[in-house]
């Protein structure tokens, strides 16, 4: 697919993204995420193009976190013919886990993966459905690493610039950070 196309698709779903006024407190403007898949056009074309981006990097697996994250990974990895993983928070796995414990914008938090969910140097593609200040990213990475995997990139739906996640993540892990959309953010 050239650029263009990729773009012109990319901004069809980027227009089906809800702007919520003060949620989930006063003065957030959430970007829902979840009104793309009310628009099958728009949650096909964004599997389509995640899928176009990372088809020719040997992905074994594509490593997602609850909820929204699932709502785009498991459609990614089939699309990818790759496992999906799910990272859950505590108490949501049956078998044996890892945890990370972590800060978000808004307190703290906890995710599991189970710890035989990954064979040590699979490549793993890390996605997320929204980008704002990257830690639960950082909590996936860090777990896929305890498990001895290859993270290849970082992927989210939707990036909010000006809240450093993007730099946070670059800098720390060296990975490649690709966002299909991006909105201002705060």
């Amino acid at each position: 697919m050239t650029k263009e196309e990729f773009e012109q698709k990319a901004a069809y779903v980027k227009a089906k993204v809800s702007t919520v006024p003060d949620f989930p407190k006063a003065g957030i403007l959430f970007r829902d995420v979840t009104s793309v898949c009310d628009d099958p056009k728009a949650f096909s074309l964004c599997i389509e193009l995640l899928a176009d981006k990372f088809k020719d990097q040997n992905i074994d697996a594509v490593v997602s976190a609850e909820a929204r994250g699932f709502i785009f990974g498991a459609p990614l990895a089939a699309a990818l013919k790759c496992a999906f993983v799910p990272v859950r928070k505590p108490g949501k796995l049956p078998r044996k886990v890892i945890s990370e414990n972590f800060e978000l914008e808004y307190g703290h938090e906890t995710l599991q993966m189970h710890e035989d969910s990954l064979k040590k140097g699979s490549r793993v593609l890390l996605l997320d459905d929204l980008l704002a200040t990257g830690g639960t990213m950082e909590a996936m990475v860090k777990l896929t690493k305890k498990l001895g995997a290859d993270p290849v990139a970082l992927s989210f739906v939707i990036e909010l610039t000006g809240l450093a996640g993007r730099k946070r993540l670059e800098d720390e892990y060296g990975l490649e950070v690709f966002s299909l959309i991006s909105f201002p953010g705060h």
